[in-house]
């Protein structure tokens, strides 16, 4: 007996994915150790002096005989970066307003003139109806 066979196209090679499952990343902290409330130092063991703070640098006035603190070199570097950023932001827009600001004023100037232009015309206009 004659039994048909179909022709059928070859399957589609699809490549194969490789799935790995997430690894989570679990939290950790690295643990506090209190000491207990009745801890004292070993008899052994000597207690650790403590040294005053050094006084803090000052310049003498020699006419005035008076001691002015120094401040820190941080204190100085930031009122003088601030100073400068204040410096530079003033003059810039200074620079950059100018223009807009002679414009502005003209226009202005000239809206002022014309309209006492009109308030002169209907002063005048007002006195020539009376004397009629």
């Amino acid at each position: 007996m004659d039994i048909p066979k179909a022709n059928l196209p070859k399957a589609l090679d699809i490549p194969q994915i490789y799935f790995r499952p997430p690894t989570p990343d679990v939290p950790a902290y690295k643990p506090m150790i209190i000491p207990p409330a009745d801890l004292e130092r070993p008899k052994e063991t000597e207690a650790e002096e403590t040294s005053e703070q050094p006084e803090p640098p000052s310049l003498k006035i020699p006419v005035l005989d008076i001691q002015m603190p120094i401040p820190e070199t941080a204190v100085v570097v930031t009122a003088v970066t601030t100073a400068v950023v204040a410096v530079a932001t003033t003059s810039i827009t200074q620079t950059l307003f100018e223009p807009i600001k002679k414009k502005v004023q003209k226009q202005l100037q000239a809206k002022v003139n014309k309209w006492k232009e009109n308030q002169k015309k209907k002063k005048d206009s007002s006195t020539k109806s009376k004397t009629e």
